[in-house]
């Protein structure tokens, strides 16, 4: 069952009130926009409905979270599908008998509260707040159930002063670090962004903002100390789809390889005070092929490029060019695929293993970020290499070849360069090498090297340390001064002097630095250290360094004296559900891992990975677009709600498509499941009378009735698909389709039901069950029904039913029948039907009698509990 199936034209505003009429032929009307804000309330006035218990109860905990958004100001429908899928997750997991922490908060520091305060002269503090009060009120409306006392607001001092501890524990293990460093800058931001943050040579938060390079010094974060952690710690993530498992991968870019110098021929003398080295080290995977360099190619970046370029006018323009090309590659998002280009610079290098002089190049596709912003060029073996030497004329040399032309007798065709075998290769044209299997080879090498003095084996990354420095105002402060008694190095705050709080309203402009730094009174203060004047750090941090802890501070949001009790922490974590976008896969979710793995070796909590499930849910998609504000193409759950309820919203949000594929908006499809809510309502009110009788009736298993049993069969065939579907496959929207046929087959039976035919005890299972299957999708619907079929206690606090699977087994089986091959019409036979029956029961059919009639039957075709074909002519 689809969207089409049960929608039908837009609503207008009235048509949330929509009505149906009993058996009796009153009006029995479903009304949300009085049932759903009634039940809020109720729900509001005892918050203990959605707080978890203590962490000692002894109750199995369950610890659902979606990844807190930013406080724009208002919730859309992207919003909604992934707040419907945690809340539905939550509200079943309390039905099993869990205890469950279902928290949220909000990420509200930030660059667009900046930008606000510029264009409507409101300061960032007071524009965030309101923002989440009216988004918090959304949430409400909602009916989401979400435990408010655990709130986290990452740009109050409560919260953020336990950014600066816990920063403070990063300097004293030295995991954070100042140092002068080539950064990315984004002029539209007008600060520095982590390499995390540059999407295709863009800033992250703007598509069409070229990223600059710029030398600033600045604060990082040692993220790199723990990366072959979490490389490693990524196999042990079975809950995380593949896909962010395999981005992260990337991203950290593990490569084992050789440190390899390379003399500067001529040396200082030819480059005078403008070398900053007489070597050029480069690193490279295959050392095996170093007898095969045939030039050695330099980033446009490279410092030894920049001392070349002061000795020679012509050359930096022709680097500068280079760049260029570089950076519209890296703005087209593949340097890779980039057509290659360089420039000799006449100089020269000796490969350190032969002592052949090899010429300096400047090549566009070497990256200074990368390795050590060197390679040496072996065209042979190299696709990238070969694709340049072929450009400009360099020599081509093999020094590998398959091991089986070596062989004598062997076939000597040689393979097609660039040829790069490896296990199946071995080395020629290599000196005392040759001859040796290129794996082997490589270790011999560099520890040959290593003994030499002219290289060494090494491990490099692409993950690079995380830069947290940013010049803007509303983000946490760094809690470091500096005075003319440390001139070297930078003074920690001591604890006792956090936190640092942001001044409440400054100017803010976008005059290049951090706005903190024109403010004389946050800027003077007194030396921790010496007692003199001193200088506060003017730069904020970044504000995924707020995301990247904000769930452990959900288990004690109120503790003043730490970050949050460690028993607690200990007891809820690792979080049992993560639901968020993919879009986090690097940025969000690597960083909070890492941070995971400081607080552990910090000593306040166990656990080494933050989530053992992670759940990326699809976008909601209108106009061909990702529902965003700066699409212009958002819908208001609110005018959703004004026409068809939220619990509609919510459950169209989970039914329109599979949970982790994009969804298609249509705004009939809402008006189509408040129908069928309506037609639920209309049912379940019809027989509620019934329903509250069903402890002093008999009649559970359907009676003689074959209508009531195949009801019963349907009932807990439904509830034992939502239950594998809630264990982990979260085919939410088939579960609802499931319903929905359900609810076709309870309509079908009403003559039954009315007549006393189908048990009384029957009618009420049928209800009582139906009402809890519709709870975690539709809570104020189903808290509604609960009560009026007398059910005790909160619904969602009810234990979930348990699916019967003797009432749950077909009675029969539907055995297609064809004639020559085409059906004619499926019938039904009783489960363990021998073949004569199934047969008999084809033949005596009507519709096949017909269609034999006149025709001789040749063969009778049974496939046991499949089909049955009748051959004729």
């Amino acid at each position: 069952m689809d969207v089409s199936e049960i929608g039908g034209k837009t609503a207008a505003n009235d048509d949330q009130k929509q009505e149906g009429r009993s058996a009796t032929g009153d009006v029995v009307r479903y009304n949300p926009s009085e049932i759903e804000p009634k039940w809020q309330a109720l729900w509001d006035a005892d918050p203990s409905l959605y707080a978890a218990e203590s962490h000692e109860c002894g109750k199995p905990k369950f610890y659902c979270l979606e990844m807190l958004p930013y406080p724009s100001g208002q919730l859309h429908m992207g919003h909604v599908r992934n707040y419907a899928i945690g809340d539905a997750l939550a509200r079943y997991m309390w039905m099993r008998g869990h205890n469950v922490l279902h928290p949220m908060g909000w990420d509200a520091f930030g660059l667009p509260a900046e930008n606000a305060a510029l264009k409507n002269n409101v300061p960032p503090r007071e524009w965030t707040i309101a923002n989440i009060a009216a988004m918090k009120k959304q949430m409400r409306r909602m009916g989401l159930s979400y435990d408010w006392a655990t709130e986290v607001t990452t740009c109050l001092p409560d919260y953020y002063r336990w950014n600066q501890w816990i920063f403070l524990k990063m300097f004293e293990a030295g995991l954070a670090y100042r140092k002068k460093s080539k950064v990315n800058w984004c002029p539209e931001c007008c600060t520095v962004l982590a390499n995390e943050q540059v999407i295709n040579g863009r800033c992250w938060r703007h598509e069409e903002t070229l990223v600059e390079q710029r030398d600033l010094t600045q604060w990082f974060l040692r993220i790199t100390k723990y990366a072959d952690e979490l490389l490693s710690g990524l196999d042990k993530l079975e809950g995380w789809p593949e896909k962010v498992r395999t981005m992260q991968r990337n991203w950290i870019g593990r490569s084992e390889g050789t440190l390899v110098d390379f003399a500067v021929a001529g040396r200082a003398s030819e480059l005078a005070s403008q070398l900053v080295s007489d070597t050029i080290t480069v690193f490279t995977t295959r050392v095996d092929t170093v007898f095969g360099a045939t030039s050695v190619q330099l980033a446009p970046e490279h410092a030894l490029t920049k001392a070349f370029c002061a000795e020679d006018a012509a050359l930096e323009v022709q680097v500068a060019e280079l760049l260029e090309q570089q950076q519209k590659a890296k703005e087209a998002g593949d340097v890779g695929a980039i057509e290659k280009h360089g420039v000799a610079t006449g100089r020269f290098a000796v490969n350190p293993f032969n002592g052949e002089p090899v010429p300096i190049w400047v090549a566009n596709y070497i990256l200074a970020d990368y390795g050590t912003g060197a390679i040496m060029s072996v065209p042979a073996h190299d696709e990238r290499d070969f694709e340049f030497a072929q450009t400009y004329g360099l020599p081509v040399k093999r020094v590998i070849a398959p091991a089986v032309s070596q062989v004598a007798g062997a076939a000597a065709e040689e393979p097609a360069l660039p040829y790069t075998g490896e296990d199946e290769a071995v080395l020629i044209n290599s000196g005392v090498w040759t001859g040796e299997g290129c794996v082997e080879a490589q270790a011999k090498m560099a520890a040959f090297a290593k003994e030499n003095g002219f290289g060494t084996a090494t491990v490099t990354y692409r993950l690079k340390d995380w830069g947290v420095s940013r010049q803007r105002y509303w983000g946490t402060p760094i809690p470091m001064v500096y005075c003319d008694c440390s001139p070297e190095e930078p003074i920690p705050l001591r604890a006792s002097d956090l936190p640092v709080v942001l001044p409440p309203q400054i100017e803010i402009t976008q005059q290049g630095g951090s706005p903190l730094g024109r403010v004389p009174e946050f800027v003077n203060v007194i030396c921790p250290r010496c007692g003199g004047p001193a200088r506060r750090e003017t730069d904020t941090m970044d504000t995924f360094v707020d995301s990247s802890w904000y769930f452990y501070r959900y288990t004690d949001a109120k503790n003043n004296t730490a970050p949050f009790d460690s028993a607690k922490a200990n007891y809820w974590f690792p979080i049992d559900q993560y639901i968020g976008g993919v879009e986090h896969a690097i940025l969000h979710l690597i960083y909070s891992r890492f941070w995971t793995k400081v607080m552990r070796d910090l000593g306040l909590i166990k656990n080494d990975e933050p989530a053992e499930r992670l759940f990326t849910q699809g976008m909601v998609v209108k106009d061909g677009a990702k529902m965003s504000k700066s699409k212009g193409n958002v819908v208001s759950p609110d005018l959703m709600i004004e026409r068809y309820g939220a619990d509609a919203t919510r459950m169209y949000a989970l039914f329109a498509a599979p949970p982790d594929r994009d969804l298609e908006w249509q705004e009939e499809g809402v008006g189509g499941i408040s129908r069928f809510l309506n037609r639920v309502y209309r049912l379940v009110t019809k027989y509620s009378e019934t329903a509250t009788q069903r402890d002093s009736e008999s009649g559970l298993a359907g009676g003689e009735s074959v209508k009531g049993k195949a009801l019963l069969r349907k009932l807990h065939q439904t509830l034992a698909k939502m239950t594998l579907d809630f264990s982990g496959r979260w085919h939410f929207n088939t579960s609802i389709a499931a319903i929905m046929e359900l609810v076709n087959d309870v309509q079908a039976a009403e003559p039954a039901m009315d007549s006393g035919e189908i048990p009384t005890a029957t009618v009420a299972e049928v209800s009582r069950i139906l009402v809890l299957m519709l709870a975690p999708f539709a809570p104020f619907f189903a808290a509604e029904l609960w009560s009026q079929i007398g059910g005790e206690g909160v619904v969602f606090r009810t234990p979930w039913p348990v699916a019967d699977a003797e009432l749950a087994k077909d009675d029969v089986l539907e055995i297609p029948v064809q004639v020559n091959g085409k059906l004619v019409i499926v019938i039904t036979v009783p489960v363990g039907s021998d073949e004569a029956t199934v047969k008999a029961a084809a033949l005596v059919d009507a519709k096949v009698a017909a269609r034999i009639e006149g025709k001789t039957v040749v063969k009778v075709i049974v496939v046991p509990g499949k089909l049955v074909n009748l051959v004729v002519k």
